[in-house]
């Protein structure tokens, strides 16, 4: 038996304006842009994708099943911007054949800062989720599929969730393969189920390439890869951004179509199935432990977090933002809040990343900046705005000592 686990996730930052030392407001995000932003991808990704994934899970009679993370930031802007995507995803929804995985709500870095902060927005997301899609969440993926031994013991002991994503990476396995379930070290519950990465990326990454030696990839090829999983594996986990449909895949490099064909090319074979990752971690016994003292992601060749926290310019402005925490929650202003957190968008670091040389193009996609040095001035002059509005609203909460002073 080889079950394809499909995940999606599915994001976008609210993007900064360009924000001077001089500027006294507290706008700090472009509308204009994140509007057209989100209705271009919504009109070449979520529209058409979410389409055919409707089409095919009619198609099959529910035999083919996906699942998504949808971050609470894209939700907002799709409410704004485009709620026709957002009532696309709510009848997949309704077909009680997708899966909607837990997250942060803002794609923060907040698990590597502050726990407190960390669960606050797990539940945040979690309360959208049963708000829009009418799903609690079972299943959780950190931002990037950020990961260590330490947050999976946070996990567990949050309760709720049964299974965790995260990156199949060669240095964590070892001889091992990411096509069977493992436990996180001393779990007693908690299934990890790992990507695939050679398998995925050949779809995410490598499907348009005509220097590949695999090229072009057929939805026919890519089942003869999934067979030979049988007998050496459980499932075949394909994790990947949506944006990979039509996207970062134009629609004409064939990507649609090869969706298209796939399910049928992988059903073929009477021993394949689809399932969700809740379904992969109840129909599969956890094949070993696997240690991951160091964190993890799915970022890049390195697999770790230098994407975002790799240089100076990142590491400053991650850690001022989070000194801000006690005195932006302090001030009990929404707006103040909400900006801070949004703030937390990982997006934001990885728009400093240095790092130009293979993974050059992954970085500046949908970049605002004309350079990482641009991208640390800008976000350091809001933090220093949202100190400034920190300190103000802090200031009005205190009682007036005059007046206190002159009753007594």
């Amino acid at each position: 038996m080889a079950s394809v686990c499909f995940y999606f996730q599915v994001h976008q930052p609210f993007r900064m304006r360009k924000f001077s030392i001089l500027d006294a407001d507290g706008d700090y995000f472009d509308d204009s842009k994140n509007a057209s932003i989100c209705r271009k991808v919504a009109d070449k990704c979520y529209l058409p994708a979410n389409s055919l994934m409707l089409e095919l899970i009619k198609q099959y009679d529910g035999r083919f099943k996906i699942s998504y993370s949808i971050t609470g930031c894209l939700l907002e802007q799709l409410r704004l911007y485009s709620p026709e995507a957002l009532k696309s995803f709510q009848e997949l929804a309704a077909t009680g054949c997708v899966e909607f995985i837990g997250e942060t709500y803002y794609h923060s870095l907040s698990s590597l800062y502050s726990l407190a902060e960390f669960a606050e927005q797990i539940k945040m997301h979690s309360l959208l989720m049963q708000e829009l899609f009418g799903h609690k969440p079972r299943v959780f993926r950190n931002t990037e599929l950020i990961y260590n031994n330490g947050l999976a013991k946070v996990i567990e002991q949050m309760g709720g969730f049964e299974a965790m994503l995260a990156e199949g990476a060669d240095h964590i396995l070892g001889y091992r393969s990411p096509n069977f379930l493992y436990r996180p070290v001393k779990s007693r519950k908690l299934k990890l189920l790992l990507k695939n990465y050679r398998l995925s990326d050949d779809i995410a990454f490598r499907f348009s390439n005509r220097n590949w030696n695999q090229w072009p990839l057929t939805a026919r090829k890519f089942a003869d890869w999934v067979d030979a999983v049988n007998g050496n594996g459980y499932v075949v986990n394909l994790f990947m951004d949506y944006e990979t449909f039509g996207e970062h895949q134009w629609k004409d490099t064939g990507i649609f179509n090869f969706l298209k064909f796939l399910p049928q090319e992988i059903l073929n074979n009477p021993d394949n199935d689809f399932k969700t990752p809740c379904e992969v971690a109840a129909s599969y016994p956890a094949a070993d432990e696997v240690d991951v003292p160091h964190t993890i992601s799915w970022a890049d060749i390195e697999r770790d977090l230098s994407a975002w926290l790799g240089n100076p310019m990142q590491q400053n402005a991650a850690a001022e933002l989070y000194r801000l925490e006690e005195k932006v929650k302090n001030t009990a202003d929404e707006s103040i809040i909400s900006d801070w957190r949004n703030l937390q968008t990982s997006d934001h670091f990885y728009y400093m990343c240095t790092k130009w040389f293979a993974d050059g193009d992954v970085h500046k996609y949908f970049n605002p900046y004309d350079s990482p040095y641009d991208s640390y001035i800008n976000f350091m002059n809001i933090i220093d705005n949202l100190d400034s509005r920190c300190s103000t609203a802090c200031e009005k909460q205190l009682p007036d000592l005059h007046n206190i002073s002159g009753e007594i």
